[in-house]
């Protein structure tokens, strides 16, 4: 996984029910971008996170199809 500054992680729900999380990557803190990411989620908490298999890299400003 790689990831920038600015790009988002969705982390999708693991069980039922979960909903998905959007977080936004404000540093990243491994070699050539890869985790671990410290990250800003939608309600304001801030992490420091590596993320695992349930989360995508949306690249930011998102590319258009």
């Amino acid at each position: 996984m790689h990831a920038s500054v600015g790009d988002r992680l969705l982390v999708h729900g693991r069980i039922v029910g979960q909903h998905d999380r959007t977080a936004e990557i404000i540093e990243v803190l491994g070699a050539d971008g890869t985790p671990p990411y410290r990250v800003r989620f939608e309600d304001g908490h801030e992490t420091v996170m590596s993320p695992g298999p349930d989360t995508v890299v949306r690249p930011f400003p998102a590319e258009e199809a």
